[in-house]
């Protein structure tokens, strides 16, 4: 339950109880309920007043009484202020927070579960590198993020796939391809010199070549070109897809669809899939036969000033219409973005999700385009960007990696620190906001480095129960021990703060899943497992705040249940994030 969706609800149905002189009906959607930005203002604050105030024609603060005379009413509601001039704080009552407390322990792992979505379809693109060698960082932190989203709205409630778009179809495959074949030459005992100024330099493409090898001799030699650059090409993109699904692995990424570009270029009973999707955009007057206005500024040497076969995506939010067919009559890029998307959507997702680096950031507007051509009003499209990440050592920049060739190799980074490390960090800054990763830094055992310090809670809570297996062997600490644990016993401010803490779970994952913003969840870990870290300080200083408490087994029994639901949310929350979540740290 997301009790500030629950009191947001109250206050709603209290204002419209409020004789108004004037109708406000179409403004009550506007106000919600939140944590207050200063704790000391009480548990739930309320914008209800400063919303209603100019529509109703009324002074704020004469609302907000009004407002507090209802809520006072409430029986879990302890107190009412109206501060200022206008704001209402909310402050409830201990046995509301006991009986909470109860609920967590009782739902469990399905504590904040399917609060947002029943089964909405969904679908999260994310990584989609080309096929032309091992993953590099820049491609770890759209992974996370793809990753940890694709999480998070499943928890919420969609029915999501997890989906790589294989770029297998573009110039770049050539290009793998005559890379390897330099590298099969190379195996074949040929003396060809350093790889070529163009081609892809890195040793990965050794090992294929030598599989190569093996499996053909030197037939390839004597092959056509046509020929030799067909068996090239599969080769090279079975071999890099099958390194590249390894890299993902080594963080923990596993993608339900692997979905080939090549598919929607292949004519099957004379058409093709983007063959189709010009059809039925041409049936919708979105393809158009026609001439693009030069770019703006200096026009470039090639450009070409013809008649070519257009998308009108400016009648769908775009700057520009948009080439589909190329002068040697194969389609564009973005010819199979609308295909690709219209597959989607054929496909029966409702939301589509595309995680893209920054360098792709003029792409959200034709995409957007795109769906609303396709789809209408029927289905939703969100794309999110995800900044660069610099990695330093100790403050300074890492060089790159030998394996590769040109750069640092997404395995580099997991096999020095961790996939858990690397996950952790990845989701601990807004995606659209540059990141420094700092070897250093995340793998010391403090309060600075976060993903220790969230899974040192995690761990901390079982070593309590270690413990008092050890200290009170005769306590019943079973889960139904747990839930008949006399809660009221909670009097301490610090155990009511990490109570009122827990309960903000479900409105994390809510406002995450809906802003498509997993790093809101590592931001509240972090803050959860502080208030249990404090928590248990506190009682290193005084021992009667101590979890284990040897004179009182009920008053153990009652902090032990604050443990284990605080512990099972940290376990959700760290599932989520692809993170493990372990009895002891080592």
């Amino acid at each position: 339950m997301n009790i500030f969706f629950k009191f947001e609800q109250y206050i709603k149905e209290i204002v419209q109880s409020i004789d108004f002189n004037v109708d406000v009906s179409s403004f009550v959607s506007r106000v919600s309920a939140e944590p207050p930005r200063d704790a000391s203002h009480g548990d739930i604050a309320t914008n209800a007043a400063m919303v209603l105030a100019k529509p109703a024609g009324e002074k704020p603060r004469d609302i907000a009484e009004k407002i507090a005379l209802g809520l006072k009413e409430l029986s879990v509601v302890a107190g009412v202020e109206v501060a200022g001039p206008g704001f209402i704080n909310i402050r409830l009552s201990d046995a509301f927070w006991h009986d909470h407390l109860r609920e967590i322990l009782v739902q469990g792992k399905l504590y904040g579960r399917n609060l947002v979505s029943n089964g909405t379809k969904v679908n999260v693109e994310y990584v989609s590198a080309n096929p032309t060698g091992p993953m590099h960082v820049g491609h770890c932190r759209g992974a996370v993020v793809g990753d940890a989203l694709a999480n998070l709205l499943q928890f919420a409630g969609f029915d999501v796939t997890k989906e790589y778009y294989v770029n297998d179809a573009g110039v770049q495959i050539n290009v793998l391809a005559e890379s390897l074949y330099h590298r099969y030459k190379e195996a074949l005992g040929q003396d060809v010199g350093a790889v070529p100024e163009g081609l892809y330099p890195g040793d990965y493409l050794i090992p294929p070549a030598k599989v190569l090898v093996e499996t053909h001799g030197d037939k390839l030699l004597g092959m056509g070109d046509a020929e030799r650059l067909g068996v090239l090409k599969e080769h090279a993109i079975s071999s890099m897809m099958d390194m590249i699904r390894e890299d993902l692995a080594a963080l923990n990424i596993h993608h339900d669809v692997f979905f080939s570009e090549r598919s929607l270029h292949k004519v099957e009973g004379n058409i093709s899939t983007i063959d189709a999707m010009l059809q039925k955009m041409r049936d919708k007057d979105y393809v158009y036969d026609g001439r693009l206005p030069p770019p703006k500024g200096e026009v470039p040497e090639d450009w070409e000033d013809r008649e070519q076969t257009l998308f009108r995506s400016t009648e769908v939010g775009d700057d520009t219409d948009r080439a589909l067919v190329k002068s040697d009559g194969s389609y564009t890029y973005f010819a199979a973005d609308v295909a690709y998307f219209q597959d989607k959507y054929d496909r029966g997702f409702e939301r589509m999700v595309y995680v893209l680096g920054a360098d792709h950031s003029g792409y959200a507007k034709r995409l957007k385009a795109v769906a609303k051509a396709v789809a209408g009003d029927d289905a939703e499209l969100d794309v999110l960007f995800c900044q660069l990440v610099k990695l330093l050592r100790d403050g300074e920049p890492v060089k790159m990696s030998k394996r590769a060739g040109s750069f640092i190799t997404l395995r580099d980074v997991v096999e020095e620190v961790g996939q858990d490390a690397v996950r952790f960090m990845m989701l601990y800054r807004k995606a659209e906001a540059p990141l420094d990763f700092d070897f250093a830094k995340v793998t010391e055992q403090s309060k600075d480095n976060p993903v220790f310090y969230v899974q040192m809670a995690h761990a901390r809570s079982a070593s309590t129960f270690r413990r008092v297996g050890e200290e009170l062997p005769q306590l019943d600490v079973s889960d139904d021990a747990l839930l008949s644990a006399d809660l009221s016993l909670l009097t301490d401010e610090g155990e009511l703060s990490l109570i009122r803490k827990a309960a903000e779970f479900p409105r994390v994952i809510e406002q995450a899943a809906r802003a498509d913003e997993p790093h809101r969840l590592a931001f509240y870990l972090y803050e959860l497992a502080s208030e249990l870290h404090g928590q248990w300080s506190r009682g290193v200083k005084s021992p009667e705040l101590r979890f284990i408490n040897h004179e009182n087994a009920q008053l153990t029994l009652s902090r032990l249940a604050l443990v284990r639901a605080v512990a099972c949310i940290i376990g959700s929350g760290l599932a989520i994030a692809g993170v493990d979540a372990p009895e002891e740290m080592r």
